[in-house]
């Protein structure tokens, strides 16, 4: 089987695309979706086994992959990380800035290292990536960047350290996308709601009841699957969204609007687009 993409063949054919946090959910998803689409896709993360791991399968589906072991928490690694690449392709045509990670827990739960670990993931190191991708590259060639947010319009109680990180990359995203402009490169963020990927089965026990019942929160009364984020993100790398740049798809059946004064109808008509023919199953979805 190979990945059942919505989007023409070759559409990325040539180019590099640098995908953060590559080695598995999401990225690992974005990432066999854009080698199916003829890029050559640079995985980076923290632990080499995970990227070697989706190496090989992208390989075996005929695709073209390398990876990048590097923290992108540590500035110089990230700027060898980045001149690894150019050195081996000559240039980066997108950055996928996909990588985070964060842990449940109330505000008064949460001390200062762990609040400060979370925002040097999913915010500090996601500004340093794209720095040093525009600076070393896309400064002089144009490209594009699409930075990964979640939900966090309504606050996320439970996870503050990540909520107030993921607002501060929105910010950047436009800021970002004003500044490097001028150069012909292309900022934006997409915005997960609720997606049944691997990292749900990162949580305790004690949150597995609550997890098998976030459809019942969401307008469209279902959750959504990787695919469909990582749709979001191959239509941002494209270029039918060429003037489109400083913006933010929220992902999330509209679970981010309205009001729980309003209460949601039952469900019906609305059925997950699974393109992802290796798509992992959350184990909590499974019992």
């Amino acid at each position: 089987m190979a990945y059942q993409s919505v989007f023409n063949p070759g559409l990325f054919d040539g180019q590099t695309i640098v995908v953060t946090g590559g080695g598995s959910g999401i990225g690992r998803c974005v990432a066999h979706e854009l080698a199916h689409l003829g890029a050559h896709v640079v995985l980076v993360g923290r632990k080499a086994e995970k990227l070697e791991t989706t190496c090989a399968e992208i390989s075996e589906d005929g695709g073209r992959a390398s990876y990048q072991v590097c923290d992108i928490r540590d500035e110089d690694a990230v700027k060898a990380m980045v001149k690894a690449v150019l050195d081996a392709h000559g240039s980066i045509a997108h950055l996928v800035n996909n990588a985070g990670g964060q842990f449940p827990a109330p505000l008064i739960g949460i001390n200062q290292k762990g609040f400060e670990t979370v925002v040097r993931t999913n915010l500090v190191g996601g500004f340093l990536v794209a720095k040093e991708v525009y600076l070393q590259s896309m400064s002089k060639t144009g490209g594009s960047i699409v930075n990964m947010l979640a939900d966090m319009w309504g606050g996320m109680p439970g996870m503050g350290h990540s909520g107030a990180a993921r607002a501060g990359m929105e910010n950047f995203t436009k800021t970002a996308a004003y500044e490097w402009g001028h150069s012909g490169v292309r900022v934006n963020a997409v915005a997960p709601g609720w997606i049944a990927s691997s990292g749900m089965d990162t949580y305790p026990e004690s949150m597995k009841n609550m997890i098998r019942n976030l459809k019942d929160h969401v307008p469209l009364q279902r959750i959504g699957s990787e695919s469909e984020v990582a749709a979001a993100i191959v239509f941002l790398l494209s270029p039918g969204a060429n003037f489109i740049s400083g913006n933010t798809i929220r992902i999330d059946g509209a679970a981010s609007q309205g009001t729980r004064a309003w209460s949601l109808g039952k469900g019906q008509n609305s059925t997950a687009y699974n393109g992802f023919h290796r798509a992992y199953v959350p184990d909590v979805f499974k019992e």
